[in-house]
């Protein structure tokens, strides 16, 4: 069993043939969910995009929208509307307390679920925070072909999901995504 799992790792496996394949350079957005922020103190969003470009991905936009449902999914659907943005990126909102709704208002529009993405961010999360990351509710999905993901909005597990998660698998995940 161990020995197929590392012959699945090489660099002739589907997955590695995939990836070269993929876009090196992908249209970005990133919508900020919170009551608070502001461009000024919005270090989470802001990080976000550092991280993109500094990977060779592009920026198209940044919003910053009040963690309401409706304004979420509007937020999301007026910039999936736009043909250069391939993956919407949302910080914020995915918390348990009465006012975090970005994972309500994200779920109900992914007509595909990435589950194994939100499992992944709570195990890497709870490597560095212990239990408390069983109350994250990062998720991510498509929605018309587009890949749409929800953080949190602290910076630190912005940066955890980015480097570790989103950065290495952004190519592959648009171009799986458009077949």
């Amino acid at each position: 069993m161990r020995k197929s799992y590392l012959m699945s790792l090489s660099p002739d496996s589907p997955t590695s043939e995939h990836k070269a394949q993929a876009p090196r350079s992908i249209g970005c957005f990133v919508v900020t969910v919170s009551d608070t922020r502001t461009e000024a103190n919005d270090t989470s969003g802001r990080a976000i995009g550092e991280l993109l470009s500094a990977a060779g991905h592009r920026v198209v936009g940044r919003a910053i929208v009040k963690d309401d449902p409706d304004l979420v999914r509007g937020a999301i659907e007026r910039q999936l509307a736009h043909a250069d943005v391939q993956v919407l990126i949302t910080t914020g909102g995915t918390g348990i307390t009465s006012r975090d709704s970005t994972y309500e208002a994200v779920v109900g529009m992914l007509q595909k679920r990435l589950d194994g993405f939100g499992e992944l961010f709570r195990m890497l999360s709870y490597e560095q925070i212990g239990s408390a990351a069983m109350m994250s509710r990062a998720c991510a999905g498509l929605v018309a072909g587009r890949i749409v993901v929800s953080l949190p909005g602290s910076e630190k597990a912005v940066r955890l999901a980015m480097e570790k998660l989103l950065l290495p698998e952004l190519g592959h995940l648009v171009q799986q995504a458009s077949r």
